[in-house]
């Protein structure tokens, strides 16, 4: 290693979708000599501890558990909030005696930048999605502060960050990206990308694990193509839409279907199955991905990235949060065909998918779309970037 060994502290939240973006950039931290602490529920440890570092537990009160999110986006902000007060002092309990040299926060962990700005401390946060552009305050932020009970919850806020020891006590920019941000996602997928603030946030393209994509899944050797239907890991109780996909692509000839259907859906709800499928509660989504020629996806952040990696025309068929602005962002990129749930007809999914593959623009888009988003760096140039903030 070129420099001294340093203790740099990730702060996350448990939901899957914002733990797994960042985990191979803990890792490479972890390779290159860092001491590197991750406070999170306990509930990941799994998954810190199998980066090499050393799980900080601090229980969540978010309901990551059973995905029972409130439908008023004030009532969720809230929730963030109310997870943020009470996880400041469990951090202060650990980290007010071993202080880092350098802070790592997800977007969703406030009470990590509150802790930051008390010591005096750099931090950087690691967004999982897309960030905030030029405008944004009067084309989304300016609705969301009409809302019943936006007064309230700002009030609230500032009234935290008047007693928790930050420096930053504006409510809008103590919830915005700090000075440096990176986004571990592709540029293509950011909305007005050309009115970010590059001055502080760096996209760097979707972080993964490079030796995933080989290991743990293996492609039939009779199959021609092979299609991967997976809805993320929380939104995954859709017996209804499984069914349909099996009309869709059940035995359709040629075709290998790999479903993942989450632990919240049994098999059994979804009929006779198919000779040409496999059903499971989890698959190693980007091994199937290297090897597959088309994706039904829920189009989260993740998904999208893993999907733009592996160069494969996508369906999306968007289930919450951004996955309806990801949906679309893909349909403008030229390489997917988005479907809503309640639109998912077999006849409709299967007319997707063959337009897709049948078609030589989208797989010259998707390849290009694959070529720029591994020229943004991914994991080695994340880690770059957050060593360069120890200097």
């Amino acid at each position: 290693m070129s420099r001294p060994r340093a203790h740099i502290a990730m702060v996350g939240i448990p939901n899957i979708g914002h733990v797994m973006p960042s985990l191979a950039v803990i890792a490479e931290l972890v390779a290159r000599g860092h001491r590197v602490t991750y406070a999170n529920d306990p509930a990941v440890a799994d998954l810190i501890t199998g980066t090499g570092a050393e799980l900080v537990p601090c229980p969540t009160t978010l309901p990551f558990a059973d995905n029972n999110w409130p439908d008023d986006p004030i009532a969720a902000m809230g929730l963030f909030l109310d997870d943020a007060v009470q996880a400041l002092p469990q951090l202060r309990a650990v980290y007010d005696r071993d202080p880092a040299d350098l802070y790592l926060y997800d977007i969703g962990a406030y009470a990590a930048r509150a802790l930051a700005e008390s010591q005096g401390r750099p931090l950087m946060q690691l967004s999982p999605t897309f960030v905030g552009w030029e405008g944004y305050e009067e084309q989304v932020a300016v609705h969301l502060r009409q809302l019943p009970g936006a007064d309230a919850y700002r009030a609230r806020f500032a009234h935290w960050l008047a007693e928790c020891g930050a420096t930053t006590t504006e409510v809008d920019v103590f919830s915005g990206p700090p000075a440096r941000a990176l986004a571990l996602i592709t540029r293509a997928m950011q909305p007005y990308a050309d009115k970010v603030d590059t001055g502080r946030m760096t996209f760097v393209g979707p972080c993964f694990d490079v030796q995933a994509a080989a290991d743990g899944w293996t492609r039939p050797a009779d199959a021609r193509d092979v299609l991967l239907i997976s809805l993320g890991s929380a939104f995954t109780r859709q017996p209804e839409f499984y069914r349909q996909c099996l009309a869709a692509y059940g035995d359709l000839p040629g075709w290998h279907v790999v479903l993942q259907i989450g632990r919240h859906t049994d098999p059994g709800e979804l009929g006779a199955i198919p000779s040409n499928v496999e059903v499971h509660s989890w698959v190693p989504q980007r091994a199937v991905l290297a090897q597959a020629d088309a994706f039904v996806t829920h189009a989260g952040m993740g998904g999208c990235g893993e999907g733009i990696l592996a160069g494969v025309p996508m369906i999306a068929v968007p289930q919450a949060a951004d996955q309806f602005m990801n949906a679309d962002r893909l349909v403008e990129l030229g390489v997917a065909r988005r479907i809503d749930t309640a639109d998912a007809t077999p006849d409709a999914l299967r007319a997707a998918l063959e337009e897709l593959v049948g078609d030589p623009e989208v797989a010259a888009r998707s390849a290009r779309l694959r070529a720029d988003a591994q020229a943004e760096g991914g994991t080695s140039r994340a880690a770059d970037l957050i060593e360069a903030m120890l200097d």
